[in-house]
């Protein structure tokens, strides 16, 4: 099985005795900013013209190294959104941000109120393509200046940074599945699904039709997920996806 030790969070990620149950809590009446800091980082300047990009749905968003988005977090100088699932969501998330799933951000989006005007960070865990997805869908609906996490989820637990949700503190591990799909549809995505609970990740297709699916998870390994590629939708646990490549 492709299993790799992911992170045993400590309680220095959490704020304020945050990492209560959030129960089916979406974050609705989180404001994207996070908590106020005891010292703010002097400020300094950040070329967001030299950012790598990555194309999504024909849209090219810039991904902001997790240097600058932490700066900006402490700054409030940005808004930043979970686009993961709601049950991912709800496990943990960075604290001050509201759920708003690739790509649309569902009904009751809390970014929708948000001004056109604003600084946008999206984040997922795979490390950027669902967040991809949903910097694409704003930048599409006129948002102004949006930027992916680059490093994605992970980075931001691996460095201690501010965390909410009610598993904040439990051991996680990071599963890779594996997958080949025809070359022909290379640069489009393939998306996982938990089949009993709303948690997805998405990876691109290569070149040579083969991709990779990451996923943070601390449940059990029988649970059952479905991976949809464009040309196939396959089943399994996620030991069974594990074991080996997906194909046809």
């Amino acid at each position: 099985m492709n299993r790799r030790t992911f992170l045993a969070v400590g309680g220095t990620a959490v704020i304020g005795g945050a990492a209560g149950c959030l129960g089916g809590d979406t974050g609705s009446d989180a404001n994207g900013y996070g908590p106020e800091p005891e010292s703010v980082p002097e400020e300094r300047s950040i070329d967001t013209s030299v950012y790598q990009t990555q194309v999504f749905e024909g849209i090219e968003v810039p991904l902001a190294p997790i240097d600058d988005v932490y700066y900006w977090y402490q700054r409030q100088e940005a808004r930043v959104a979970d686009a993961r699932g709601s049950d991912q969501y709800q496990n943990a998330h960075i604290a001050g941000a509201p759920l708003s799933s690739a790509p649309d951000g569902g009904s009751n989006d809390p970014v929708s109120d948000w001004s056109t005007d604003e600084r946008i960070v999206t984040y997922c865990g795979c490390p950027h393509h669902l967040s991809g997805l949903r910097a694409a869908s704003l930048i599409d609906n006129g948002y102004e200046e949006v930027y992916a996490l680059d490093e994605g989820f992970g980075a931001w637990i691996d460095r201690g940074y501010p965390l909410e949700g009610s598993e904040v503190s439990e051991d996680r591990a990071t599963y890779e599945i594996q997958g080949q799909s025809d070359p022909a549809y290379a640069d489009e995505m393939v998306m996982l699904e938990q089949v009993d609970a709303d948690r997805r990740e998405a990876a691109p297709i290569a070149e040579d039709g083969s991709y990779t699916l990451q996923l943070h998870y601390a449940g059990s390994t029988d649970s059952r997920f479905r991976v949809e590629a464009p040309d196939y939708t396959t089943e399994g646990t996620l030991a069974d996806l594990t074991s080996g490549t997906v194909t046809v």
